[in-house]
């Protein structure tokens, strides 16, 4: 297998033999994305730029708190907070109610699911959305995604390794199979897709038959049973289900 600098990453997250080596990844990214805005990266005013402008999402935001560093993240909070109270002052200022009708007044409210209908309502989503540590996996997820793509196609070695592997958590299998139209001929996608599709099926069995035990463990008769690999299956469950690693320890700073 040819491994450089743009192949090693992915091919360790496939040895890691997690339920998800996009996981392994993205796991590894925001790590080093807080890490280093929380190391002193946030005295440099690109930085400091960046993150003004961008700000993070909830689940970044509890990562850095719990990360460490309460100075470091105060300093980033008041320039984003700053930065976040000028662009709101401007939006109200620019407000306009669009005009009421009945009909929209008797629609039941679905909230989150629909667009904004106002501009300050399309402001409010875009920082909602807006993360620079999730903007860090973004711009090296794509290239992710393409390494995968040129191994499969050209690796005997890295075929077998996806193939053996325990498949891939729900939402980064959606962004494979969507990258596959792309990157594979009509040939190669009728090759892909059966083996892609069966590895999903086989591990979701294989999951829910872990979990299943894990409930049928708990049954007194069971008490003297081995665990067999049940025993973690919830966390490995959930990772399946919608990504990420929910039994992992809180990340801090090496003191």
């Amino acid at each position: 297998m040819r491994e450089n600098i743009a192949t090693i990453p992915l091919i360790d997250a496939f040895h890691a033999g997690d339920e998800c080596p996009f996981c392994n990844l993205e796991r590894a990214a925001e790590q080093h994305a807080v890490s280093f805005i929380l190391g002193s990266a946030y005295m440099e005013d690109d930085i400091r730029e960046k993150t003004d402008s961008s700000g993070f999402c909830r689940h970044h935001f509890k990562m850095m708190y719990d990360y460490g560093n309460r100075l470091g993240n105060a300093l980033i909070l008041s320039t984003h907070i700053k930065k976040l109270n000028e662009e709101l002052t401007k939006e109200l200022e620019e407000f306009t109610p669009a005009k009421a009708s009945l009909l929209t007044r008797l629609k039941k409210t679905e909230a989150g699911k629909e667009e904004p209908k106002t501009a300050l309502g399309a402001w409010l989503s875009e920082k909602e959305a807006s993360c620079y540590v999730c903007d860090h996996f973004r711009q090296i997820y794509g290239r992710y995604l393409d390494t995968f793509f040129d191994l499969y196609k050209k690796d005997e070695e890295f075929r077998s390794l996806f193939l053996n592997s325990k498949g891939f958590c729900l939402p980064h299998f959606k962004d494979l199979v969507e990258t596959a139209e792309n990157k594979l001929s009509d040939e190669q996608k009728k090759s892909f897709y059966p083996s892609a599709f069966s590895l999903m099926q086989d591990n979701l069995e294989r999951l829910q038959k872990e979990v299943s035990w894990f409930v049928e463990k708990n049954d007194y008769r069971n008490k003297e049973k081995d665990w067999g690999t049940s025993a973690d299956s919830i966390q490995r469950g959930m990772q399946k289900c919608a990504g990420g690693y929910p039994a992992d320890p809180i990340f801090k700073a090496k003191l």
